[in-house]
């Protein structure tokens, strides 16, 4: 692309798309990163374990909408169209957030309160389960030749970007704040700041054009096509979910958990935990685009079974030597090794997925393979961790948990290798599937 004014318009498409990818996944994060506080707001506190894996399974019960919002609001974009696929997720988010952040606590409206955060929740959810999948095939059809990998990239990219953001808030805020003013009202602010930003990025999102690919087709199929079309191709979507587990849970080990996972059970300071995560988001944000680009030119299944196969081999040990000796630079250096884990796969297994997706269901079939991977197994990685420290007193069984995710990863690769599918290249199985 020489020409300078092609360019320009190029990265301002990418970042008024992603942009409203970087709000979606702070609003949605946020809730992760400040567990303890809501847990006390709107659960019982007769157990602090008890109000706290409450307030967890509510972050996840978020991942439970997923599949349906992949499933209805999937269609919805594959068949009127990317922009409004996109404008229609973040103002479902907009509610959501709003919802959580407004609502008194427990002791002021009681049952209601939990009952109303938990479907602010469930609508976040249903949002977040196709804008992903909007964004990265928004960007994967605006790509110039021979860079999808560089600019699919860039959907996880605004995605670490609100990690690094959140926690730097976070930290913000422990320095400003004592606990018990952090604990009993101060994680609302970051959700009040973010609830500020939708207006501008909805305005932004407006002036997103229509991607040539969607236009040029000129037939788009109905909603009852879609899902019978994806449920022909119920292999390929098992063996997409089985690719999204290794990013979802790597993801929410590293970033979701990690201020509670330092404070609660390695008894780290908040702001240390904070710091890290801020560190890991910046790791990540480096890994992304440049795994993305390195796809580009050697191909997306190296690098799939290079760190699938590394998640697999180092989570447990990793985590073992941090459990041995608790340390700000110890969970420093095991999750900055995640993080490479985590930006080197992710920014391969991205545009992967939306190649191997047949390309009238493409939104669909990507955001319900990445729902029910985050559904099933990622969104729900800060609960299952807690509860797994509990039962076995095993402080490295994270670890373990992340292992699993690693060998599904690696099994779904060698799986889709073009042999198993009987196809040459990756941006033959949409044709080949279909």
């Amino acid at each position: 692309m020489n020409d300078p004014s092609q360019r320009r318009s190029k990265i301002g498409d990418v970042f008024r798309v992603s942009i409203g990818n970087f709000l979606e996944m702070y609003d949605f994060m946020v809730f992760g990163y400040y567990a303890t506080g809501i847990a006390r707001a709107f659960f019982p506190r007769s157990s602090e374990y008890a109000s706290l894996m409450l307030s967890l399974a509510t972050f996840g019960s978020g991942y439970l909408m997923r599949p349906l919002g992949a499933i209805f609001l999937g269609a919805y974009i594959d068949n009127r169209g990317r922009r409004a696929g996109l404008l229609l997720t973040l103002s479902l988010m907009a509610i959501g957030t709003l919802t959580i952040a407004c609502t008194p606590g427990y002791e002021t409206w009681g049952l209601l309160a939990p009952l109303i955060v938990v479907a602010g929740r469930l609508i976040q959810g249903l949002s977040a389960g196709v804008e992903i999948g909007g964004v990265s095939v928004y960007l994967s059809e605006i790509a110039t030749p021979g860079r999808k990998g560089f600019y699919v990239a860039w959907q996880s990219g605004s995605q670490q970007v609100a990690v690094v953001f959140a926690a730097l808030l976070g930290m913000i805020l422990a320095t400003l704040l004592p606990p018990d003013q952090m604990l009993g009202w101060g994680w609302r602010v970051p959700l009040l700041i973010g609830s500020m930003l939708i207006p501008f990025v909805f305005l932004l999102r407006r002036s997103l054009k229509e991607t040539d690919e969607f236009l040029a087709r000129r037939r788009r199929p109905g909603n009852a096509e879609i899902w019978r079309t994806v449920a022909s191709n119920w292999r390929l979507v098992l063996l997409g979910m089985m690719l999204s587990t290794t990013t979802t849970v790597t993801f929410y080990l590293i970033t979701a958990y990690t201020p509670t996972f330092g404070s609660t059970v390695l008894h780290l300071t908040s702001s240390d935990s904070m710091l890290v995560t801020l560190c890991v988001g910046i790791c990540n944000f480096i890994c992304l685009p440049l795994s993305g680009a390195i796809s580009d030119t050697i191909g997306r299944r190296p690098l799939l079974f290079l760190f699938s196969a590394l998640a697999l081999l180092t989570a447990y040990p990793a985590l073992y030597w941090l459990a041995a000796g608790p340390s700000f630079n110890r969970l420093l250096l095991v999750e900055l090794w995640f993080s490479v884990i985590f930006g080197g796969y992710n920014g391969a297994m991205v545009v992967f997925l939306t190649e191997i997706m047949p390309a009238h269901v493409r939104t669909a079939g990507f955001s319900l393979a990445y729902s029910l991977a985050t559904g099933i197994f990622g969104g729900f990685t800060p609960a299952v961790s807690t509860y797994l420290i509990h039962v076995t007193g095993n402080r490295a069984m994270p670890g373990a948990w992340l292992a699993m995710a690693g060998a599904m990863g690696l099994f779904a690769t060698i799986s889709l290798s073009p042999r198993r599918l009987a196809m040459p290249a990756p941006e033959q199985v949409s044709s080949t599937v279909a």
